[in-house]
């Protein structure tokens, strides 16, 4: 009765409304025209760990390609608000050149810090409990994202920062953050200092955690996101018993 309490769960949590409840009156049914157990929970907690696995690694894999932030609408990394008046002057001074090259070697570093992303998720993954698996399971549509805001943001952070700051001066990103700024301060009595790596770092944990949480929605919604056996069979087997 355990298990298929827990596999009732799974397909609740993991369908609409409408739909959940019809293959909950059939997956009652065939469960007890069967002679074949429901899932496990150990099933259950490691389909769960298999699908953010994918999920994480995917959302790392987009980002860290080229133009992983900065052709992503979404994400792409911009002037920070402080410094909207300094890109608004040098472009009206036809330097807008300058202001693109800050812009793009923002979001290139970006790129370049996701690419130590999925480890750290996988980490935390593999410290999940059965316990925290299926509060995910139970919660919202973005408990398994909010459950890695909580585990990983300072170890994201922290990994990100230094390799941000190499990839602004291997791309001239601080040369071209001092060019704006020292050619706007001659024109202003307010000079501006921002920290650069440390906005860059917040909007790439900001992004990657957005990709998280598009990735999390798939594997929730569309069967065609679960990719394994184990994720076809926690995910799926009900959803093939009500067709």
């Amino acid at each position: 009765m355990k298990k298929i309490i827990l596999a009732l769960l799974l397909v609740t949590t993991f369908t609409a409304c409408d739909t959940a409840q019809q293959l909950i009156n059939q997956a009652a049914t065939v469960y007890q025209q069967s002679n074949t157990p429901g899932l496990s929970t150990d099933e259950i907690a490691n389909g769960l760990k298999e699908a953010l696995t994918v999920g994480t690694q995917n959302g790392a894999s987009r980002l860290s390609a080229a133009d992983g932030f900065f052709a992503n609408a979404a994400l792409k990394i911009l002037m920070p608000p402080e410094a909207v008046k300094v890109e608004n002057t040098l472009r009206d001074l036809g330097m807008g050149s300058v202001v693109d090259k800050a812009v793009l070697s923002m979001n290139r570093a970006a790129e370049d810090a996701a690419k130590s992303a999925a480890p750290i998720f996988v980490s935390a993954i593999k410290q999940m409990t059965i316990t925290d698996a299926l509060n995910i399971l139970q919660g919202g549509s973005n408990a398994a994202t909010n459950y890695f805001k909580d585990k990983t943001t300072m170890a994201l952070t922290a990994a990100f920062r230094p390799s941000i700051e190499k990839s602004l001066t291997k791309v001239n990103a601080t040369k071209y953050w001092k060019d704006v700024f020292s050619t706007y301060n001659k024109f202003s009595s307010k000079p501006v200092n921002t920290d650069l790596a440390g906005y860059v770092t917040d909007k790439a944990v900001a992004g990657i955690f957005t990709e998280v949480a598009i990735e999390e929605l798939k594997i929730r919604q569309n069967p065609e996101a679960r990719v394994t056996d184990l994720l076809k069979k926690v995910f799926g087997s009900a959803l093939a018993q009500g067709k």
